[in-house]
């Protein structure tokens, strides 16, 4: 597995800025009642995090935190470019008081129970049993470089957060909370690795790793009986294959018809799985329609 790195914003005082994650797992198959936190219970989460924090890595008290007090599934996360994260550092870059010294600063929803978009989650992904809030660590190169290799040693045997900052998440977000922890994103992407492989899904996760760290390179999946696909320029291309075409792949010289039928059918279900996977960590994709097995890789090279 490659290693994790953070987005790039590097300026002649700033080195790229730490992202981090306070992840909830939850119990009971309970979804969480509320989208996000209001501003002020954004604001005193997020101080409780940055005293944890410190706790755990003293130099953490020398950066800011900036925190999204809105929970999303870990797949939204983890896209191409970062997205969460980038948002974040945008809108830290504005707001006020840079030159006052570490600041703490939060966004959470309105009073009114609204949910502004840089802190909506997608509805389709709800219901997961791992919600996550992206948090970052802003300041001077050295100090950043310091904390980001001292989380990756200790987040994740040692990143529970303080019992009052756990009831806080479980009491703003209306959430069955089991455990609250500080992750990395190299942690969550391993935990996301072994989720996958957990449920069949090990053969994609190459993929979306290459979109993830390399998005300039190309990764295939071409092991049979599983559908075949190439990653390339940012997006999934699949081979759309028609029955006779699967069968000259897949299942050549087979005359049970009523099997091959079953199956086909499972290859067909297998491509949407993984179409929506794919999607939900925000990789594009496209079908390529191949209606013979000779020409499947040219389709998807073109």
């Amino acid at each position: 597995m490659r290693t994790l790195v953070n987005v790039s914003t590097t300026t002649q005082a700033q080195s790229q800025p730490f992202n981090g994650l306070l992840a909830l797992e939850l119990t009971g198959g309970n979804a969480p009642t509320r989208a996000a936190l209001s501003q002020h219970q954004a604001g005193e989460l997020a101080a409780r995090m940055a005293r944890d924090l410190a706790q755990l890595v003293p130099q953490v008290a020398q950066l800011d935190l900036v925190l999204f007090a809105a929970h999303f599934d870990p797949a939204e996360v983890l896209r191409p470019g970062w997205s969460l994260h980038r948002r974040l550092h945008e809108l830290q870059q504005r707001a006020p008081g840079r030159e006052e010294g570490p600041r703490v600063i939060a966004f959470g929803g309105g009073e009114d129970g609204q949910v502004p978009l840089p802190l909506r989650s997608d509805a389709d992904l709800a219901g997961g049993a791992l919600r996550v809030l992206p948090f970052q660590l802003i300041g001077p190169a050295e100090v950043v470089d310091q904390v980001a290799q001292a989380c990756e040693s200790v987040l994740l045997e040692r990143g529970m957060a303080q019992a009052d900052t756990a009831l806080m998440a479980q009491q703003g977000f209306g959430a069955e909370i089991e455990h609250a922890r500080y992750l990395t994103l190299h942690d969550l992407a391993a935990m996301m690795a072994m989720q996958y492989e957990h449920q069949g899904l090990a053969p994609l996760w190459p993929v979306i790793e290459t979109a993830l760290l390399a998005p300039q390179e190309e990764q295939w999946l071409d092991a049979p009986p599983e559908p075949l696909l190439r990653y390339a320029e940012g997006e999934v291309r699949i081979a759309l294959l028609d029955a006779a075409a699967w069968q000259a792949r897949n299942a050549p010289g087979t005359d049970d018809h009523e099997r091959l039928a079953r199956q086909y059918e499972y290859f067909l279900a297998r491509q949407r799985q993984l179409a929506a996977v794919l999607e939900a960590h925000g990789i594009p994709v496209t079908f390529a329609h191949c209606p013979s097995a000779d020409d499947v890789c040219a389709q998807l090279s073109a």
